[in-house]
């Protein structure tokens, strides 16, 4: 145990019963130490206790605090709460909103110790990187989503209530279904603002009226529209193709969809948008609000504000959290973000105040500058998983995750380790693993390429194949079947080598049903 630096300080609280006093001690011991001494900057706090039922249903409606209606929620919430029952499946300490106020969640079956782990976790190491990551800066918007949601739960409802369930429930499972290709993954020109986003839904339904009939008068006849040397490039110049936002383009350009039907695809794509950074910095989030409860829970203990078996109940799950099983291990299912950004923010801290000559051969920008917390808040803040990992990821931890590089193919007869602990496969290692968490590489590059406007209306979308790897057929023509039912006409997939355009599949044209 660290001896304390105030061994005669009042304890914060004794005994695991939590109250909503202890709560607030706490929550301001912690901010002291989180602006005082780590420096982090965070959203006004807004923590509420909930029961285990209250957080299965925050796990069903993808954890935000208001949330349209849907089938599919309550189908994971009833997943959820059988495995929970059965004791097959824990639950969260803790569910946390990037809004501001940031809230967070915590449960009343915690006890104090695990409320205090949850409140540095989550209100400040959680909150500090949502305000302050260049991702979430550029496409969340935090103080207008909590509005935004409310009045898409509003929208929804008032659309069941004039059009009929079974409608609105169409364009919400084709939208759903499409939910991952309805984002921008490239910088807007301005910030993007829900709030000012809500008040233009009656500017969009006039534009829409407007445009509807200029793009598609010409549709019915036979003839083309444009001399035919031109009639590509100004086709796809006037439906802004090709576009890799599938929603998106539906929104804007889908000849047969109400103003109401394409208000609901704008609200899914939106909220598809909210979490998209959450996507890209899933090791860098976490990580970040590992080391700030790790630090946080043990500077409490050396001011002599928790007691040792606080202390000792923060650091058992923290250890559970940050387990990383061996390769061979049964219960290995691939690294845990948790203990990989973990590690790799304790490396950045002692390189920072205690570097070896290996590290000042890596790292010469920061190596021993004895600010580690601020050589953290940058990297918290101007780096996504796979720019942090190609950046800050050093031989030591790769050492001590035990991490190498092993290339298998299903046509060879054996996997070979192409990458050891040396100079060069250090790098190689770093950078492969850096690789795996690029989503440019983990989704596949499905666009819109072209409509034909003259014939039968066909949209064709192509998928980009990288690696070789194909679209599963099904799974294609079962997502194809939602997108036809928006698009109103047949629609063609067309999947192309992303190195020489060669065509590897079409998949057969889908009609609306």
């Amino acid at each position: 145990m660290s001896t304390r630096d105030h061994p005669g300080d009042t304890l914060l609280f004794t005994g695991a019963d939590w109250s909503f006093d202890k709560v607030g001690r706490v929550h301001d011991a912690i901010a002291g130490i989180a602006h005082g001494e780590l420096g982090l900057d965070i959203y006004p706090n807004q923590i509420e206790v909930i029961t285990a039922e209250q957080m299965l249903d925050a796990y069903s409606s993808i954890g935000m605090p208001l949330m349209y209606k849907h089938w599919s929620f309550g189908k994971h919430f009833a997943a959820d709460e059988a495995l929970y029952r059965k004791g097959m499946r824990g639950l969260a300490y803790e569910i946390v909103i990037n809004s501001s106020p940031c809230i967070s969640y915590i449960m009343e079956e915690n006890s104090m110790a695990m409320q205090t782990l949850v409140i540095a976790h989550a209100a400040f190491g959680h909150n500090h990187f949502f305000k302050n990551n260049a991702l979430f800066r550029q496409w969340t918007d935090a103080k207008g989503i909590l509005d935004y949601l409310e009045f898409a739960k509003g929208y929804i409802l008032h659309a069941e209530e004039r059009f009929g369930a079974r409608a609105v429930e169409r364009v919400l499972d084709a939208a759903h279904a499409l939910m991952s290709h309805g984002v921008h993954k490239y910088p807007r020109k301005r910030p993007y603002d829900l709030a000012e986003d809500k008040k233009r839904q009656q500017e969009r339904q006039d534009w829409f009226q407007r445009n509807y009939n200029d793009l598609w008068r010409t549709v019915p006849r036979p003839a083309a529209v444009f001399p035919e040397d031109e009639d590509v490039a100004e086709r796809k110049r006037m439906l802004g193709l090709p576009e890799e936002n599938l929603l998106y383009f539906l929104e804007k350009s889908a000849p047969l969809l109400a103003p109401w039907q394409r208000e609901i695809l704008r609200i899914v794509r939106n909220v598809a948008q909210y979490f998209y950074p959450q996507k890209q910095t899933k090791v860098m989030n976490e990580g970040c609000a590992t080391m700030v409860h790790y630090t946080i829970a043990n500077r409490l203990h050396q001011q002599g504000r928790i007691d040792d078996g606080t202390l000792m109940e923060i650091l058992h799950s923290h250890t559970n959290v940050v387990f990383q099983p061996g390769f061979d291990d049964p219960r290995f299912s691939g690294i845990n973000p948790y203990a990989l950004g973990f590690a790799m923010m304790q490396d950045i801290a002692r390189i920072c105040l205690d570097p070896t000559a290996e590290d000042r051969a890596w790292f010469p920008d920061f190596a021993g500058n004895r600010d580690p917390w601020g050589t953290l808040r940058h990297a918290w803040a101007d780096y996504r998983d796979e720019s942090f990992i190609l950046q800050f990821l050093s031989p030591a931890v790769m050492r001590k995750l035990r991490l190498f590089h092993l290339h298998d193919q299903a046509e060879a007869e054996n996997m070979v380790v192409k990458a050891i602990h040396d100079e060069r496969g250090y790098r190689q290692v770093r950078q492969t693993l850096a690789r795996s968490y690029d989503i440019g590489a983990l989704e596949p590059d499905i666009q819109v390429i072209d409509v034909d406007l003259t014939g039968d209306r066909r949209l064709i979308v192509q998928h980009r194949v990288a690696g070789g790897i194909l679209l599963d057929a099904l799974e294609a023509l079962r997502t194809l079947r939602h997108l036809a039912n928006l698009w109103g006409y047949p629609v063609q997939l067309v999947e192309v080598d992303g190195r020489d355009n060669e065509v590897l599949k079409v998949h057969e044209d889908v009609h609306p049903v």
